[in-house]
């Protein structure tokens, strides 16, 4: 699976096949069911399966005040996809000239023009062009003119509402994170560069990977069962969000405690995993009963990724 982010370095040899437009924000089984479509088109026409997205999200060059924060960034947008069958995707680098685009332009320029696209597969629900000025009616008139096919994906529906990044949006800021599970095509994932902390965890007996410069959106507060994973390995993962309140500290941390890993991860990216949280935050009157939570945490979250891997497999 090839990542693009320039137009002018889209090979010819990817030309001619079918194409998705979208944000495609935390890939979830929207999309799924929509890269689907999309693949099995490509395959009918025995062209590439070719997924063109944003980066960064439109809104945040329209709207910055009112940006969505982000369930993924683009490199691992890129890995999702391309495990769903997508063989490129193109991350453009959004700008005002793009955005300035009616949409019979964008579709002639570039749907047409550069992606040299035979079929074009979209949920219902899609709008293009300056003002979202286009919409799926007016996308099916352009591609009926130009005489290629266009697909529409209906949207998926879980516990009777529409799967959609801004559900798992407000899912994932409620802490409800097993929820969320259901409805992306992978655990919900955020990536930080560990910073070193004061080492408090390590004298408790947990030592802990204290992430900063975190790109994704944080889950509410909270102790939570989960995955790290480093260098591609992954490791069983108890992560405390929020303040340290037994210790009188009111500033928010991210910290990962990886059960089994020896070694110092200060200056590494590492990404966590958000399994199930399994408490709030607390204030505990003697260190002794934090510990013993924390232990009990740690076999909570031994129990949870096991059961999940189970599942996997």
């Amino acid at each position: 699976m090839l990542l693009i982010r320039q137009l002018h370095d889209f090979p010819d040899a990817l030309g001619g096949g079918a194409v998705a437009i979208g944000n495609f924000d935390g890939v979830h089984l929207g999309h799924a069911r929509l890269i689907e479509t999309l693949v099995a088109e490509a395959r009918r026409l025995a062209g590439p399966a070719i997924a063109f997205t944003f980066d960064p999200h439109p809104a945040r060059i329209l709207r910055p005040d009112r940006t969505p924060p982000s369930l993924s960034w683009i490199e691992r947008k890129a890995e999702l996809l391309g495990e769903l069958g997508v063989d490129a995707v193109i991350a453009y680098p959004t700008d005002a000239a793009m955005l300035g685009l009616d949409a019979r332009t964008f579709f002639e320029r570039i749907i047409l023009g550069r992606l040299a696209a035979r079929a074009v597969v979209e949920g219902v629900n899609f709008f293009f062009g300056h003002g979202r000025s286009g919409d799926i009616t007016v996308l099916g008139e352009l591609c009926h003119e130009a005489g290629i096919a266009l697909k529409v994906a209906e949207p998926v529906v879980v516990d009777g509402e529409i799967v959609s990044s801004s559900r798992l949006r407000r899912l994932v800021t409620e802490g409800r994170v097993h929820e969320a599970r259901r409805m992306l095509t992978q655990p919900y994932r955020v990536r930080g560069t560990v910073a070193r902390g004061v080492g408090r965890g390590a004298t408790l007996g947990f030592p802990t990977a204290n992430m900063h410069e975190i790109d994704a959106l944080l889950p509410a507060e909270g102790v939570y069962a989960g995955r790290a994973w480093v260098d591609g390995a992954c490791w069983p993962a108890a992560i405390h969000l929020g303040p340290n309140r037994t210790f009188d500290e009111h500033e928010s941390h991210l910290e990962t405690h990886l059960l089994g890993y020896e070694g110092d991860l200060c200056g590494r990216r590492i990404e966590v995993d958000f399994l199930e949280r399994l408490r709030q935050t607390e204030r505990f009157d003697r260190v002794e009963r934090l510990v013993a939570q924390m232990r009990r945490d740690v076999a909570d979250t031994r129990r949870i990724v096991a059961e999940f891997s189970r599942f996997r497999d």
